[in-house]
C-alpha cells in the first residue's frame, strides 16, 4: 500500500506534501510523489526534485518520485490506481464566496475519479 501526493511549490502543495509524509509515517506505507515537469524550466525543475529527494530522505520514509504528464489530476488518479494506493492527499486553496460554489476543477476530478479515499488539506 502507498500514499500518493503531487509535488507543487505552492503553499497548498507544500501542506499536502507535509501531510502526506505524516500519513505515510503513521500508516507505515510508502509515499509516491508525482512531479509534473515544465519543459520551459528544466534547470529549476531538477533543483526542485533534488530538494524534494533530500527532504524525503531526511523524513526517513520509503518513497518513490514519479514523473507526471502535466495534468496533475489525471496523474494522481492514474498513479493511485496503478499502485493500489490507500490514500491521495491534495491541497486546496481558499476561495472567494463565488468560488466556494464550485471546487477547483482539478480537485473535483480527483475527488470524483479517485480509486481510493482523498484527504484534502489547506495551509
Amino acid at each position: 500500500m502507498s500514499i500518493v501526493v503531487g509535488h507543487l511549490s505552492t503553499p497548498e502543495g507544500q501542506e499536502a506534501l507535509t501531510t502526506a509524509v505524516t500519513e505515510a509515517r503513521q500508516r507505515n506505507v510508502d509515499l509516491i510523489v508525482v512531479v509534473t515537469s515544465r519543459e520551459d524550466d528544466d534547470g529549476a525543475q531538477a533543483a526542485a526534485v533534488a530538494a524534494l529527494e533530500a527532504r524525503l530522505a531526511d523524513a526517513g520514509i520509503e518513497h518513490k518520485i514519479v514523473p507526471g504528464t502535466g495534468d496533475l489530476a489525471e496523474d494522481l488518479v492514474r498513479t493511485a490506481g496503478e499502485s493500489g494506493a490507500e490514500l491521495i492527499v491534495i491541497g486546496l486553496r481558499r476561495r472567494s464566496p463565488v468560488g466556494k460554489l464550485i471546487l477547483g476543477s482539478g480537485a473535483q476530478r480527483i475527488l470524483l475519479e479517485a480509486p481510493c479515499p482523498v484527504l484534502a488539506v489547506k495551509p
